[in-house]
């Protein structure tokens, strides 16, 4: 079973690397960054399962950092640090998407068990949803199929992670060089060729239902219109 990947945004360098070690220890999988702008560019190149976002951070605050990756993922789970328990700032912080928060100073158990119940929560949220109906085609995530007319057609794992990228993004776009960061692993001209053909590859298999289509947003990216 593969790690739990922690993006762990945190300008505070001594407390940045007592956690990173500590949850390491424990089998977690942590990529700490130092501000926001580093965060942000981690987040769009690798996978992660859940952020720990600082929440007072140089060139990008925690919030910022929130909002933006919330345009890119809307599902991933955020938990807030900070050193302020003002209302307002928590009202802000579950607003703009913060999953849970926590005010500095905490224990470092307390922020493993807080990480734990918020996966559990994501999880049991998440069961039964591997299979999604987009129009008269029944799309299975985890088989990696599309059944299209009674027909099942095995698909690709890279397909598989584009169409659950394009559906995550439903009516909404779906940034070319995020999709390129996160599947293929870096957005060269080359990959970005792969990713084209794989998209008239979804494009055919979609065919045969009119209330879909994927269109290109030039110079941006990709819509799944459903």
């Amino acid at each position: 079973m593969d790690p739990i990947k922690i993006l762990f945004a945190e300008d505070d360098v001594n407390l940045g690397k007592v956690l990173t070690t500590y949850l390491t220890s424990k089998g977690y999988d942590v990529t700490h960054a130092t501000n926001g702008e580093i965060a942000y560019e981690a987040f769009c190149t690798k996978t992660f399962d859940i952020c720990i976002v600082d929440v007072m951070m140089p060139l990008m605050d925690g919030f910022t950092l929130t909002q933006e990756i919330r345009k890119l993922d809307k599902k991933i789970p955020i938990i807030f640090l900070t050193a302020k328990n003002l209302q307002e700032d928590l009202i802000k912080g579950f607003t703009i998407g913060g999953d849970d928060y926590i005010t500095k100073p905490f224990s470092i158990e307390e922020l493993q068990a807080r990480i734990q119940a918020l996966l559990r929560r994501t999880a049991a949220q998440e069961t039964g949803n591997d299979i999604i109906e987009l129009g008269s085609i029944t799309f299975d995530k985890k088989r990696q199929t599309l059944t299209i007319q009674g027909e099942e057609k095995r698909i690709s794992t890279r397909e598989t992670q584009l169409l659950e990228m394009l559906v995550d993004k439903k009516n909404d776009i779906l940034e070319r060089g995020y999709a390129l960061k996160k599947i293929w692993g870096d957005d060269s001209f080359y990959n970005a060729r792969n990713m084209d053909v794989y998209i008239t590859k979804l494009r055919k298999y979609f065919k045969s239902e009119p209330k879909i289509q994927i269109l290109n947003i030039h110079g941006i990216g990709f819509k799944f219109v459903m």
